[in-house]
């Protein structure tokens, strides 16, 4: 599964980052994540203190990837508007729903403070990332003056995690696009609508 070159330590973590998306974290046993890595319990254990040490690095790697590919979009060029629609238009497995949104549904998780910083941080960058271009797209003139920015970047996660749980709960991405959508139409830019 797994690639050759990968080292333990690194299968240990992509597998537990799998199966933390497709089970979560009562169903991410270590037995699972040893299978999963073509490792030995004593190799897990020589590179991790335990299960909580090892969801960590993965978790705090799923959040860097979210942030990163989030950022390749909204730090590429283009309006305000046009990277906003890049960001809810990228390629997703909707399907499958958020790696990082998927951890908010999960009560092991959000109770342990540690576990939890991680995917806290990770949205809260984005929705400040967001704010941040949502800010450039207000003082341009593009985005209309009464858009407040805070609350159009917490509106475009929510839009996006919301989303997933209808395209989830459905069997269709077709509510997400529709949500996409009806975002964007919100957002036209004043030169595009006047």
């Amino acid at each position: 599964m797994y690639s050759a070159l990968m080292s333990t330590s690194e299968r240990l973590i992509e597998a537990t980052r799998e199966l933390l998306w497709e089970r979560g974290y009562v169903g991410t046993s270590p037995r699972a994540v040893q299978q999963a890595a073509g490792a030995g319990q004593g190799s897990m254990y020589h590179h991790f203190a335990g299960k909580p040490d090892l969801a960590l690095a993965a978790i705090r790697r799923t959040s860097e990837e979210m942030g990163a590919a989030a950022e390749a979009v909204l730090g590429g060029e283009g309006t305000a508007y046009a990277r906003i629609e890049a960001y809810l238009l990228r390629e997703r497995d909707v399907l499958r729903g958020c790696p990082v949104g998927r951890l908010t549904m999960d009560p092991e998780v959000i109770a342990d403070p540690v576990l939890r910083a991680p995917v806290d941080e990770a949205l809260g960058r984005l929705r400040a990332r967001l704010a941040e271009v949502v800010r450039e797209g207000l003082d341009s003139g593009e985005l209309s003056a009464s858009l407040d920015a805070d609350e159009i970047a917490a509106t475009v996660v929510s839009t996006v995690q919301g989303g997933y749980v209808l395209a989830r709960a459905t069997g269709s991405r077709a509510p997400f696009d529709s949500a996409v959508r009806g975002l964007l139409s919100l957002l036209t830019p004043r030169t595009a609508a006047g």
